[in-house]
């Protein structure tokens, strides 16, 4: 049974507790036991299907809390929250609980630095798969054009608390910002190439001046952050697959120009 399905079935083996239990609890109708929670969590330790539950519910609660940080929710915020929803293949059920938890992330009183805190400890140090995480919500805040101030920051102060550092937000920030122009969607027309070739180096996080050996070795380094089968062995929810592959493909897309410019010369 999956994750989701042992969430339906009430099994509490990998139960939350905590702020996301509650906000997942709320989302899906369920009176979830304190006492069950406790000691079943206890008996299964932290399960991957723990951490996908833990991952799933933080993501769309923060998503919704991210999307009314400037006063309110745009239409593409809306849109792009349906949109990675929709990416996901999500079935009925679990898109309705993900609404609902976009819904309370909305709330005046989300306890957003508990929840940081909670899924912090539930990843247990999954570097790549937090990252993974922040990615999502950049590109969530990116969603209708602009990221503002107070987005940015909300998003550094959640970065802090999951471990990163400012010079690691800014690189995740780059990256997002960058990769619209590799997803293959939307591009602009007028763009021109030494500005994308420009991007692409901002995605790989390397000097433009860099040898090609330290060009491929970030390149690699990214996408094996990025692996889809590896994400999802470290806690990422199996219908988040979609996600971690588009960020792989725009990363290959980047270095390639740059490979190509490079080949040029």
């Amino acid at each position: 049974m999956s994750w989701w399905g042992k969430v339906l079935g009430g099994a509490f083996g990998f139960m939350l507790g905590g702020p996301l239990g509650a906000l997942l609890g709320a989302s899906i109708g369920h009176s979830f036991d304190t006492g069950l929670e406790r000691s079943a969590a206890d008996n299964f330790g932290n399960t991957q299907e723990r951490i996908q539950t833990a991952f799933f519910t933080a993501t769309f609660s923060i998503m919704g809390h991210i999307a009314k940080a400037d006063g309110r929710v745009s239409e593409d915020e809306i849109r792009l929250a349906r949109a990675v929803m929709d990416e996901m293949q999500l079935s009925s059920d679990q898109k309705q609980a993900a609404i609902a938890l976009f819904n309370q992330g909305k709330s005046s009183d989300f306890p957003l630095d508990d929840v940081v805190d909670q899924l912090r400890r539930e990843c247990h140090r999954r570097h790549t798969l937090i990252q993974m995480f922040l990615e999502i919500q950049l590109h969530a805040a990116y969603a209708d054009g602009h990221f503002h101030t107070i987005e940015r920051k909300i998003l550094s102060g959640i970065s802090e608390q999951l471990g990163f550092s400012g010079s690691e937000f800014h690189h995740l920030e780059a990256l997002v910002k960058n990769q619209r122009f590799f997803s293959g969607k939307n591009q602009e027309p007028a763009k021109q190439k030494k500005d994308l070739l420009k991007e692409a180096y901002k995605i790989l996080d390397v000097d433009e001046n860099a040898p090609f050996t330290e060009i491929k070795k970030a390149y690699r380094r990214l996408m094996n952050q990025h692996h889809p089968d590896k994400l999802v062995a470290k806690g990422l929810p199996e219908e988040m697959i979609k996600l971690a592959t588009d960020r792989t493909h725009e990363i290959r897309s980047a270095y390639e120009i740059i490979r190509k410019e490079m080949e040029m010369k």
